[in-house]
């Protein structure tokens, strides 16, 4: 497709808070955008184009999943009718598969003819892109034009877009980072200081990058943008989904109204109990994630802040 197409050039399925700041920043930078959403957008740009039609969608070249990973599978079974070996198929997703601990861009193999395919990672938050507030995000992916589609659709004054061709290693990242922000919130919320904080961030990403090289990832990942640089934007961001529901649990409210609070959807609710099996699979320690599965469960603060630190 040429830039003088009619056709839209980006392609973005998922209506909620995060496809949509996926949308504008992509509008921000000139491109034509359609949105899948089965939500009514009545604040969109007039400019944008929203459709319930998938192979609306699938005319563009360039197409974003941005749903939950718990419906990402069905999702890509509706899309994949329209996809083919032209299409760049990239996710936005902060998670791994629901039925294990597979990853979205595995989904996107199994479920559509795709093969060119990314993952969108880093510390930006749909709240910056829709403010044009200045952030970062990296795109993962072993094709070279996926990452340049990728930074030309996205990359902005306000937006800078970083590349890795370590795919695995950034959707593992962004799923793991997504767990430590629960850990973030619950042990400012229950009084520790920024040194405990920064020794409890630091075993957590040395443990998140142990349980990365078990999967097959590049350990560096975990401690680049799309890694360490993720984490350390969620202490600053106290409107995080995982963070606010770290913080309530250490108030020891129960985890359906956390849920609640958290307002967004957390992927890391499901997949912290999984992972923390993972580590004992394959004899990783990860008293962090262990301890994280235990807050999950309704574990005391002050015991759940031992167990971090235990080895």
């Amino acid at each position: 497709m040429t830039e003088q197409s009619q056709t839209p050039s980006v392609g973005i399925v998922g209506g909620g808070p995060w496809g949509r700041a996926l949308a504008t920043a992509a509008r921000r930078t000139g491109a034509e955008v359609v949105l899948h959403s089965r939500r009514d957008q009545p604040d969109s740009d007039p400019g944008l184009r929203v459709t319930v039609d998938y192979a609306e969608v699938a005319r563009a070249r360039l197409v974003v999943i941005a749903v939950p990973s718990s419906v990402a599978r069905s999702v890509l079974r509706a899309l994949g009718d329209h996809l083919g070996g032209q299409h760049l198929v990239v996710h936005g997703v902060r998670g791994l598969g629901a039925e294990g601990l597979e990853t979205v861009s595995d989904l996107v193999r199994e479920e559509t003819p795709a093969r060119r395919l990314g993952a969108l990672g880093g510390p930006v938050q749909a709240g910056e892109l829709i403010e044009g507030r200045p952030s970062a995000m990296v795109i993962g992916s072993r094709f070279p034009e996926v990452i340049t589609a990728v930074t030309r659709a996205f990359q902005s004054p306000s937006l800078r877009v970083y590349g890795t061709n370590d795919l695995r290693g950034l959707e593992w990242a962004s799923a793991l980072v997504g767990c430590l922000s629960i850990g973030v919130g619950y042990a400012e919320e229950a009084g520790a200081g920024p040194g405990l904080l920064a020794a409890l961030i630091s075993r957590g990403v040395d443990e998140a990058a142990r349980l990365m090289a078990a999967a097959g990832c590049e350990e560096r990942t975990m401690f680049g943008l799309g890694g360490y640089g993720d984490l350390l934007a969620s202490i600053a961001l106290e409107d995080r989904p995982e963070v606010v529901l770290g913080k309530a649990l250490a108030r020891k409210v129960p985890l359906d109204q956390a849920i609640a609070m958290a307002k967004l959807r957390v992927e890391a609710i499901p997949l912290i109990p999984r992972i923390a099996r993972f580590a004992e699979e394959h004899r990783v320690t990860a008293g962090t994630f262990r301890a994280l599965s235990d807050i999950l469960a309704g574990g005391r603060p002050q015991a759940m802040l031992d167990r971090m630190f235990a080895g």
